[in-house]
Order: C-alpha cells, then sequence, then structure tokens
C-alpha cells in the first residue's frame, strides 16, 4: 500500500439539502481503505510506510521517536498486554498527560482490539471510580502524579497499575513494559466485531446525569479523509485520549504519517506561539476557550503563523471578536470551526469559510447528515431554530452498560439528538445558538451545575440554590450561583463560595463565577428553578452593585 492523501478537498465537497425530508447532507461517506480493517490494522500497515520520519516530538520531555520506534514501542506494550492476558473483551485504562509513551499505548490497545478507557486526569478519584467501576480495566497506566489517586480508586478492583512519568518507589513504570519482547511474527489482531467493535471509551455528560462511558467504535468515520494532509506535516494538539480530537489526532497522525508536537503540561498560549514557528507547525488543534486565551495572550501580536495551514477549533461557544483577531493573522480558508459530539465517533461540522459565514461552524462533512427539529420532533426548513441532530447512519455502540442513556441519545433511526439549539441558513451553514441542557463547560471540562447545587444544600443555612453558568470567553462556563439562607441566620456570599471550594477539590467545578444571597429563586410553571430566569437576576443585581 502505498503513501495516501486525503482525496477530495474539502472546499469542493458538494453539500445538498432535501427539501421534503428537511435534511442537509454532506454526501455520501467514502473510506481510503478496505472496509474489514480495523483502526489498529491501518495504522500498523502506515507507520510501516516511513520509517525513518519522525513521528513524535516531546518539547517537554525532550524525547524525539521515528514512525519506527514508536511502531516498536507500540509492538512491546502490546505484546505486554497479551502476555498479561488482555483479551477483545477487555479494557485498559488510562489517566494520563501527553506524555513521551501515552500514544504508543493507544496504538497498542488498537493493535490488540482492546478498547482503553481514558480519564481525564483532573477527574476525583470519586468520579475515577464510578466510570472504571462500568469498564473494570485489568490494567490502567497513568501519572505518578495521579497514582495514589487512581490507587484508591480502583482498590476494589483486581488492577494492575502502570505509571508513565514521576514514578513513585516501587511502581511499576513503562519503562519496565517497553523492555518486553515482542511476540514474533506480530500482527494486529482481527477483530471479533469488525468495524463495529469498540475501539475506546471517552467520557461524556450524555443528555442527562453523570457522565458517562461513551464508545467509539473502530469506524473509518474516525479518519479525517476529508483534508489534503500528508508525511511532509507537523501537528499539534493540546487535548489528551480522553478528548474526541485527541484521539482522532492520535489515529489521522499515523495514517497520514504526519509528526505530531506534544507537550505534558497545561496550554499555554504563549508556548504555543513559539512551537508553531520553532516546528513550522502546518495543523493546529485547540478548543474554543484555547482560541480566545491564543488571542488575547501578549506574545500573539509578534507571533509567526506562516507555516499554518490548517487551525481547527471548536468544543463550546466562542467570542467572535477572538475568532476575527485569530483569522487575521492566518492565511484564507485555514480557520475551520468545528462541531462534533463524542458519540458522533468522527467529525460532524466544519467551517471552511469563515470569512463569509464568521460563528457557522458550517456544513456537515462527508458521510454526515444534519436536521433540525422542533419540540415535537417535526423536521425544520432553513433559518428556523431547533435542536441539531446528526446521524452517520450507522447503528452506535451506545454508552457502555447503559442503554436507558443510549435510547436517549440516539433515537430509533440513528439520529443524536445533541441538545444543541442552533439553524441552517439558506447556503447550508449551520449555527449554534445556545444549549437545550444544563450541561456547563469549563475549560474544555464538562460538568453538570446540579453536582454543585448538591454540594451547596449540604450548608445549614440554606435553603435552595439555583448554579448557572456566566459565559466568558476565555474560560468558558464560570459556575455561579444565587442562594436563599434560612430566616434569621447569617450566610455570606463568600462563605458559599468558600465551602465549595472546601467540598470539591476539582478546579473546574469552583463558583468561578460568585455567589450571590437572594430573598427567592425564580421558579418556572413546573415549581422547578427556572435557570435562564435566575442567571439573568443575577448578572443584573450583580450590574446594579458593580461587582
Amino acid at each position: 500500500m502505498g503513501e495516501l492523501q486525503a482525496g477530495v478537498s474539502p472546499f469542493k465537497t458538494k453539500n445538498t439539502y432535501d427539501d421534503n425530508l428537511k435534511v442537509w447532507s454532506g454526501g455520501e461517506g467514502r473510506s481510503l481503505f478496505s472496509p474489514d480493517l480495523s483502526i489498529g490494522e491501518i495504522i500498523f500497515r502506515q507507520m510501516e510506510l516511513h520509517p525513518n520520519l519522525t513521528a513524535q516530538i516531546s518539547v517537554t520531555e525532550g524525547t524525539v521517536l521515528t514512525w519506527e520506534e514508536l511502531h516498536m514501542n507500540a509492538m512491546r506494550i502490546a505484546s505486554y498486554m497479551r502476555e498479561f492476558g488482555l483479551e477483545q473483551g477487555d479494557f485498559v485504562g488510562i489517566v494520563g498527560r501527553l506524555t513521551t509513551h501515552l500514544t504508543a499505548l493507544a496504538y497498542a490497545c488498537f493493535f490488540n482490539g482492546t478498547p482503553y478507557h481514558a480519564l481525564h486526569t483532573t477527574y476525583e478519584k470519586s468520579c475515577i471510580e464510578r466510570l472504571f467501576g462500568i469498564t473494570t480495566p485489568r490494567l490502567i497506566f497513568c501519572d505518578g502524579d495521579d497514582y495514589e489517586k487512581v490507587k484508591e480508586a480502583s482498590k476494589n478492583l483486581q488492577v494492575r497499575i502502570v505509571t508513565m512519568r514521576n514514578h513513585p518507589k516501587g511502581s511499576l513504570t513503562i519503562h519496565d513494559i517497553l523492555n518486553t519482547s515482542v511476540v514474533q511474527n506480530f500482527k494486529p489482531v482481527r477483530l471479533k466485531d469488525g468495524t463495529d467493535q469498540i475501539l475506546a471509551v471517552l467520557s461524556s455528560s450524555g443528555t442527562s446525569g453523570l457522565s458517562k462511558a461513551v464508545t467509539t467504535s473502530n469506524s473509518h468515520q474516525i479518519i479525517g479523509n476529508f483534508l489534503p494532509v500528508n508525511s511532509s506535516m507537523v501537528s499539534y494538539n493540546p487535548n489528551t485520549l480522553d478528548w474526541a480530537s485527541g484521539i482522532q489526532m492520535t489515529i489521522n497522525g499515523a495514517v497520514f504519517s504526519m509528526t505530531s508536537v506534544i507537550a505534558d503540561t497545561d496550554f499555554d498560549p504563549g508556548f504555543l506561539c513559539g512551537l508553531i514557528k520553532e516546528y513550522k507547525i502546518s495543523v493546529v488543534f485547540i478548543s474554543s476557550c484555547q482560541l480566545a486565551m491564543l488571542a488575547n495572550c501578549p506574545e500573539f501580536e509578534l507571533a509567526d503563523f506562516s507555516s499554518v495551514k490548517y487551525f481547527f477549533y471548536g468544543g463550546s461557544n466562542c467570542s467572535l471578536d477572538a475568532q476575527h483577531k485569530v483569522r487575521s493573522r492566518l492565511r484564507p480558508d485555514c480557520f475551520i470551526f468545528s462541531y462534533t459530539l463524542t458519540e458522533l465517533n468522527g467529525p460532524g461540522c466544519l467551517n471552511f469559510n469563515f470569512d463569509e459565514k464568521p460563528n457557522s461552524v458550517g456544513r456537515p462533512v462527508m458521510g454526515i447528515k444534519v436536521k433540525i427539529i422542533d419540540e415535537q420532533g417535526k423536521a425544520q426548513g432553513p433559518n428556523i431554530v431547533g435542536e441539531i441532530c446528526l446521524t452517520h447512519g450507522r447503528k452506535w455502540c451506545g454508552y457502555y452498560k447503559n442503554p436507558e442513556e443510549t435510547r436517549r441519545m440516539q433515537d430509533t433511526e440513528n439520529w443524536f439528538h445533541t441538545g444543541d439549539l442552533g439553524y441552517m441558513d439558506d447556503d447550508g451553514y449551520l449555527f449554534i445558538i445556545d444549549r437545550l441542557k444544563d450541561m456547563l463547560k469549563y475549560h474544555t471540562i464538562m460538568y453538570y451545575p446540579s453536582e454543585i447545587e448538591n454540594v451547596i444544600a449540604e450548608m445549614p443555612n440554606v435553603v435552595e440554590a439555583c448554579v448557572f453558568g456566566i459565559w466568558d470567553p476565555v474560560n468558558g462556563d464560570k459556575a455561579a450561583a444565587s442562594v436563599v439562607k434560612k430566616p434569621g441566620t447569617l450566610l455570606e456570599a463568600q462563605d458559599v463560595v468558600n465551602y465549595v471550594k472546601k467540598r470539591i477539590t476539582a478546579k473546574f467545578k469552583q463558583l468561578n463565577g460568585g455567589a450571590l444571597i437572594v430573598d427567592h429563586i425564580v421558579n418556572s410553571g413546573n415549581r422547578k428553578a427556572n435557570r435562564a430566569a435566575t442567571k439573568a437576576e443575577f448578572l443584573k443585581t450583580m450590574e446594579n452593585n458593580n461587582l
């Protein structure tokens, strides 16, 4: 199999609209590979094409790996997993940053048909315990920084823990695993269930409730065949394997033999400016809040972005001013707003035409269809706001061991109900208006306001609390609270903020938007708290008091 370059240019992709069905389509999906091949088989073959090309550069750990070296490391880890007795029905747990051997770990899982379940490193012990309790991994890889937390969270599982960096004394390390001899005549396994088989499990809040284990399959939809990328390109993506963009970039980096620049630290926009210039990065994929951080950092104005060919961003709402600011420093047609669901197994919509359609998330990509429905589920035509639904035409594996929530997310006709409000314009471009869900997102981490409300309710002087998000172009949804105190008691707003900080360790679940003591919570007709109205009262009071 020769070197591949993604086929049809995205600028020539045809989108159609069916006026009878009220459905927009990105055209028929297609694959660059034999349809029976797993993602692991595809990557295994592609990694052998350019053994001497640089596959990965860790700028924080100072490591450089060729595709031959990365391929060998992945086979060593996969061989260890086979010797350990992991099979296709087992799971590997991951709680890790972008360290040198994280990518090889992912490829090893793909080679073996053993899905990984990745969690963000900021997750609390209780969240890790609950989510790993769903997939029950037998082997967990984590940073040494999180070793004690992961060890405590997995104490009820029969699990072996491997550390990826900053190794605690006596722990089993990734370097121990890399000493494993490669199985003779090593080949990736053939999948028992074909491309429908689970590739990985990520975390998503679904339509309601706590985070769920969302499955990603071996479908070729995850391969970006809509961009003309090749082995000469250098990519940067700060998101780890627990995010859809993280797994997509990890897979596409191998499929198209690109060089990936990684860092195991928190996102730093000034640092990114330097990386783009030093490594001539051509493909960037960051979140919307990271885009806002980039637009407002001191290094931005003097940064050299001449090497950038594709600049992707997405994941949440984004300040239009920040978008225009970054776009002004880039060449035409390379500034791309993206929109998808983790559940979709690949990109949903992409906007390659920012100058004419600013703030739109674009048109559906090949293999994706979009419709807008009203409250009765009836499809709507152009310029009518409703819930956004997407489909790739296939049945999804669902939330792992959660059929009820799976049915809520994907209906019997395989449409995903996003919970987002938006509309399609006359040219078939999708615009996001708001979210139907109560879910909030801060620094790309999703959470529910009810989690904070339940903590505030523990305070003895509290009668009722309503938590909502205050939009911030850099950070995302900053949680804020309106709180009703018991008559005759003393309670200050700062008391509430401090209590939440004491009870919740996760930084993204703090009351970063502040708190307000009020006489009552605005209710809807069903006597449930009206978050929108309560938020409006909060903002009005804050403005009047110059807070």
